[in-house]
């Protein structure tokens, strides 16, 4: 009895704790049930005793993240930096995917470039790998367009150094001392240029088939984690573009053509007027990307790109319709036809609280500031949702900034002290979850239950959602055909 070992601490009652659930009151009534086998479900785990037993006095595991800091304070903080000051958008960023995989080719790492038919993606295996645990690890490099260009204001260049510090300080580990595990690198063009989102893409593509756990980074300006469960760290996502096509004429004498232009606005009036009849929690934003070539000709071809969001996707289904609807009454208004094109979306991934609350526990252990001590809402740690509802991972997000994402201020702050001691808690506190997942058969066994049980609820989540969001019937003579 000497050994106590991780499946027979899974099994302890925990204390209830207060339910982090979804995010509206119509969620939480309608799928009561299911939050509460949720909530039941992290109680049989006992997730605080696996934490206390895996973050405990262990030399090689600190050994392992100790690996990870010196690369860091070595190389990868600079390769960050020079990143960071040659910002590239998503899907041309070849200056930045270059200086990545040298570096893990002379870590003994081999790449394949262009994977999924995009041209900044790619996979590099560690060639000194033998069968065992899958263990990958997804890179950023994207940055955000700007009015000022681009800029990482959501500090993208360094999720790519802290990653591959991670799987090098592993790999290095497994190779050393004969443990079986396979590590693989995945790097993930155009993050903010979604959707459609590039991790769809090589998801649909198959190449994360196989990997048993998936981790990565992101910057934020305070040390969290989410509750476990299913949600979206920005709602589920539509994406949408409304192509009008008019005729075009000479202003002077406009009743010969069809005003395109006439037509987007009104499918933007035509988005406010319905807005009192939403649900408070939708968001529709759009932008006009083409609104014609000259004042004088009446534009005979207009476009609107659109993200359509709500908490749920099955809500989301309605709020969509009606956009598309606003879009052929605008046309029919206006005597233009409409193109509707449906490009991309996002959906729910799953958080696993066996790996999240690890992950934050050595957060902490390893020196994150601006730690938020309660959980945030369920969410995937990947926003598109393709990945994270099939492959159980985690996100880690130590503090590396006093601003708010998307901001110059942020880009600033990951030159700094700041920016640079949150990147290596972060490369630590991934590359100690990685030595987890690798050594312990107990803990690989304990996350795979609680991801496939919460993928199995999610199903349950999104009937009880149907039964409660009824589309308004309306009754009168049919005028419009």
């Amino acid at each position: 009895m000497k050994r106590v070992t991780l499946v027979a601490a899974m099994l302890v009652l925990a204390a209830p704790t207060a339910a982090r659930t979804q995010e509206t009151p119509t969620e939480r009534d309608a799928a009561r049930d299911v939050v509460q086998k949720q909530m039941g479900l992290q109680r049989s785990l006992n997730i605080d005793a696996v934490v206390a037993k895996l973050t405990g006095a262990n030399p090689a595991r600190d050994a392992v993240a100790a690996r990870a800091k010196e690369l860091m304070d070595k190389e990868l903080i600079a390769l960050g930096d020079d990143i960071t000051k040659h910002p590239e958008v998503g899907f041309v960023e070849t200056r930045s995917v270059q200086v990545l995989t040298d570096y893990l080719k002379q870590h003994d790492f081999d790449v394949t470039m262009g994977v999924g038919e995009l041209k900044t993606a790619f996979v590099a295996r560690y060639n000194k790998s033998t069968p065992g645990p899958n263990l990958g690890v997804i890179l950023e490099y994207d940055a955000l367009r700007g009015t000022k260009g681009a800029f990482h204001g959501d500090q993208h260049s360094t999720q790519g150094p802290i990653g591959i510090a991670a799987a090098i300080a592993v790999a290095e580990f497994l190779t050393r001392t004969k443990t079986p595990g396979t590590v693989v690198v995945f790097g993930t063009p155009g993050e903010e240029m979604m959707p459609p989102n590039a991790k769809t893409v090589m998801f649909d593509a198959g190449t994360f088939k196989g990997m048993d756990i998936l981790v990565r980074s992101h910057a934020v300006n305070a040390t969290t984690r989410p509750a476990p469960g299913f949600g979206t760290c920005c709602m589920n996502i539509d994406g949408v573009k409304y192509t009008f096509y008019g005729a075009p004429a000479h202003q002077l004498t406009a009743w010969n053509g069809r005003n395109a232009l006439e037509a987007v606005i009104h499918l933007f009036n035509n988005i406010d007027a319905i807005r009192s009849n939403l649900r408070p929690e939708t968001r529709i934003q759009g932008v006009i990307t083409e609104g014609g070539a000259a004042p004088n000709v009446v534009p005979d071809k207009t476009a609107a790109d659109f993200y359509i969001r709500y908490p749920d996707e099955v809500y989301l289904a309605q709020v969509t319709e009606m956009v598309n609807n606003a879009a052929k009454a605008a046309a029919l208004a206006t005597g233009t036809q409409v193109k509707i094109d449906h490009y991309g979306r996002n959906r729910d991934g799953i958080g696993v609280g066996s790996l999240d609350e690890v992950a934050f526990a050595y957060m902490k252990k390893y020196g994150a500031t601006g730690v938020v001590p309660e959980p945030g809402k369920p969410m995937g740690y990947e926003e598109t949702g393709s990945v994270s509802s099939n492959i159980p991972g985690v996100g880690f997000s130590a503090k590396s900034s006093n601003a708010s994402n998307h901001t110059y201020e942020m880009e600033a702050d990951a030159l700094t002290d700041v920016g640079h001691s949150g990147f290596v808690v972060d490369a630590q506190a991934m590359a100690a979850l990685l030595y987890d997942f690798a050594t312990r058969a107990d803990y690989r066994a304990l996350v795979k239950k609680e991801f496939d049980t919460l993928k199995g609820l999610h199903d349950e989540y999104l009937e009880s959602l149907r039964k409660v969001y009824v589309t308004p019937k309306v009754t009168g003579e049919r005028v419009v055909p």
